[in-house]
């Protein structure tokens, strides 16, 4: 082709790179765009835009892109599209003959496919047409081969526990290509947790939880709010209990996940109105948190004239009618709460040691069982391939090596969930040993600089019982903390003190005492905490 008499021929370059493998090995937009930039200058044509596609075989974007550029140079009576080959200008039948009726408009019209070297235009012949047709036939071939290749190894990612989508919010994904994944997001799991955790509380609708996730720092890529609808379906989605769906089908994800199936259950419940809370226009600091002495039905609570007043929900038959303040019934909360501080330091670091032993006879305990559940894994899955094996040596019908596959898949998976319970189990008990100190420590001080819903998880884990009779808090410590309370008040005796503070280590925790837990500690070594019991009990 000749274009030396004509110096402002004007064009477009339509540049695709269709994969991001190719951009990753070198084989970039920018390397293919100075290919056709200088293609252009040595041909003498004058290079009017750049229509560029990145990452899509044939996506919308592309899509667009390609009719863009022709609307473009329609509008602009451009005569040249400069592109690299076949393959990079279309794909499919539908666009070639778009291409075509374009070049037939106009004997100027061409297209130039450089490393091809090749030009199609209104003249072309016949042979050349020809050719062109088979390259747009094999475009199409190599993108429906592309299609399935990637259905496959999407397919065999699913097969090998990992989602082949990009992370969900509370993950990133890492790895090089081929062999990437999914991990939690340091900065973002927490939130997403806490976000499954208020839900499950009954303390708020999806409006109310989108504007305490937004304060909270919870926020979208691109630094924004995530909306109620987003926030909704996040709290439906079974990926963070460990699980994803794909091909209308679930399965069981490698992942780590952020919540446990339990808590994803709940959620669901409130969700579907099984358990939906009542939501009313304030959260009341004891909202749920008492009873009423006489009837055990729950203490309500109201505002009236500035003050926040509690009383018997009268659901019930009931002679109580007295309101009590707000006010007042914390200033009995925080009493209650200073009982369980220790003043006396050497108890407390005793207490310490204590939990510190129990936590490393736990994790002991539970290693020593996690290994004996592995063992019984592993033999499963020796199972699962001489199984595997006779069926192929056809020793054995599908329908019995079904049959038996399944069972032995059951038995693990049962296997699995109890190891997880197990390190759920030692969690639990970490966080209420963490708890059982931190308020031997500083209990009252806690309770008054904690939030409202920090104080009445703090109170549902403190007490079995809180009622209120004739504006008096009756309580109940739960097991642990009714213990704490007992030490603390036989610590703070003059005659325990002094004991302390000698040289006699009668509260030091036994070398080889049997500790079971955090608090079986306390009556298994020192049982002057505990006088109703005798050297006659079990």
């Amino acid at each position: 082709m000749d274009t030396s008499m004509n110096k402002e021929n004007k064009a477009v370059i339509y540049a695709r790179v269709s994969t991001r493998e190719q951009e990753e090995t070198g084989y970039s937009l920018e390397s293919q765009k100075k290919t056709l930039e200088e293609y252009a200058l040595k041909n003498s044509l004058k290079i009017d835009k750049i229509f560029a596609v990145s990452e899509s075989a044939s996506g919308k974007k592309d899509r667009q892109v390609f009719h863009d550029m022709l609307s473009y140079i329609n509008t602009k009576n451009i005569s040249n599209i400069i592109c690299e080959k076949t393959d990079r200008l279309t794909r499919n039948p539908k666009d070639a003959g778009t291409i075509n009726d374009w070049i037939n408009k106009n004997e100027n019209n061409k297209v130039h496919f450089v490393k091809e070297s090749f030009v199609a235009d209104k003249n072309t012949k016949a042979h050349e047409g020809l050719v062109w047709n088979m390259k747009v036939s094999i475009a199409k071939f190599y993108t429906d081969n592309l299609s399935e290749e990637v259905k496959k190894g999407y397919d065999e990612k699913v097969r090998q526990g990992w989602l082949p989508r990009p992370a969900k919010m509370g993950y990133k994904t890492i790895g090089e290509s081929g062999h990437r994944i999914h991990v939690p997001d340091k900065d973002v799991a927490p939130l997403i947790k806490k976000m499954f955790l208020l839900y499950a509380s009954g303390l708020h609708s999806l409006d109310t939880l989108t504007e305490k996730m937004y304060k909270e720092g919870l926020r979208t890529k691109k630094g924004k709010k995530v909306y109620r609808t987003c926030i909704s379906n996040y709290l439906s989605d079974t990926f963070y209990y460990g699980e994803f769906q794909w091909g209308g089908k679930i399965h069981q994800g490698k992942h780590k996940p952020l919540i446990t199936k339990k808590l994803f259950d709940k959620v669901q419940e409130i969700k579907q109105g099984k358990k939906a809370p009542k939501y009313s226009k304030h959260t009341y600091l004891f909202k749920g948190t008492f009873k009423c002495g006489e009837c055990k039905g729950i203490i309500t609570w109201e505002k009236q004239r500035g003050h926040v007043y509690g009383h018997c929900n009268g659901y019930r038959p009931c002679t109580k009618k007295t309101w009590y303040k707000e006010e007042e019934i914390e200033v009995q909360m925080s009493t209650l709460f200073s009982k369980l501080k220790l003043e006396n330091k050497r108890f407390a670091e005793w207490l310490k040691k204590s939990l510190k032993e129990s936590n490393s006879n736990e994790m002991e305990q539970r290693e020593i069982t996690t290994d004996t559940l592995k063992k019984d894994i592993n033999k499963i899955e020796r199972r699962l391939s001489v199984l595997y094996e006779d069926r192929l040596d056809e020793r054995i019908s599908v329908e019995d090596y079904d049959t038996k596959a399944n069972e032995l898949q059951n038995q693990k998976e049962e296997l699995l969930s109890y190891i997880k319970s197990h390190s759920d189990t030692l969690n639990k008990s970490k966080e209420l040993g963490i708890t059982l100190f931190e308020l031997s420590q500083k209990a009252p001080e806690l309770y008054m600089k904690a939030e409202p819903e920090e104080k009445r998880k703090l109170a549902s884990l403190v007490f079995n019982v809180l009622d209120i009779d004739r504006g008096q808090i009756v309580y109940e410590y739960s097991e642990p903390f009714k213990i704490l309370a007992r030490a603390v008040e036989v610590s703070n005796s003059s005659k325990v003190a002094k004991d302390i503070d000698s040289s006699i280590q009668i509260f030091e925790p036994e070398k080889n005492g049997s500790i079971v837990s955090p608090f079986n500690s306390l009556k298994t070594i020192s049982p002057v905490l505990l006088p109703d019991l005798d050297s006659n009990q079990d």
